[in-house]
């Protein structure tokens, strides 16, 4: 019977072993030639829809969600005058291909040049933006293959490539000031990284988050 046991316990043992050597192995493996992180969101340049002249805003023909083409008339304000310059100015357009993601005017407001009326967004040429320890930003050079995971297709694999490796830390661009105090906590820095899809997805939307494996090696 302690015969029994003990080979029981050697054979528990013997699978503890392995298993901890088996994730260590797959821990090694990701480390050696990828560089991963959660930190990472769909993302797209954002274009803004204003007017051109100062008036009441009369009407707005689009609906969030819309797909508009480039210099299709997307609203129509009043005017003092009926000259007709004025009268081309008036209305407002589309500025590029795209999705009307956020409308803000509303009918009857008065509005001005360099107010946002509408926001676009072309879903054809969405990227993902991940951040990446300093760390390990020695590894990452423009080009290198990327596997992404998009938490809203969990079960859908997409795949990109580097484009762009920023030239400066988040914290570069923060609000606030870096503590003065007498105390220091050293922080580690993550530097924002542009990765472009090698398909793009226009069911994707901006803001989602992601989940980013750059090939190192």
């Amino acid at each position: 019977m302690n015969e029994k046991r003990k080979k029981i316990i050697y054979l528990i043992i013997a699978l503890m072993l392995i298993a901890f050597a088996s994730i260590g192995l797959y821990y090694w493996y990701k480390n050696a030639y990828y560089v991963s992180t959660e930190d990472a969101k769909v993302m797209g340049d954002i274009v803004s829809v204003s007017p051109q002249i100062t008036g009441k805003l009369l009407e707005i023909n689009v609906e969030e969600g819309d797909a508009v083409v480039k210099d299709q008339i997307l609203g129509r304000q009043g005017i003092s005058s009926a000259q007709e310059t004025n009268i081309d100015q008036s209305v407002f357009r589309a500025p590029i291909n795209g999705i009307i993601i956020k409308k803000q005017g509303t009918v009857g407001e008065v509005i001005s040049p360099g107010q946002t009326i509408a926001m676009m967004i072309d879903p054809n040429k969405l990227y993902i933006t991940a951040n990446i320890e300093e760390t390990k930003l020695g590894n990452i050079k423009q080009g290198q293959k990327v596997d992404i995971t998009i938490d809203q297709f969990s079960n859908k694999k997409f795949t990109g490539r580097v484009k762009y490796v920023g030239q400066a830390s988040n914290s570069t661009f923060a609000l606030l000031p870096s503590s003065t105090s007498g105390t220091f906590t050293k922080v580690i820095q993550k530097i924002p990284i542009k990765i472009e899809f090698d398909k793009s997805d226009n069911t994707l939307l901006p803001g989602t988050n992601a989940v980013v494996n750059i090939h190192i090696k």
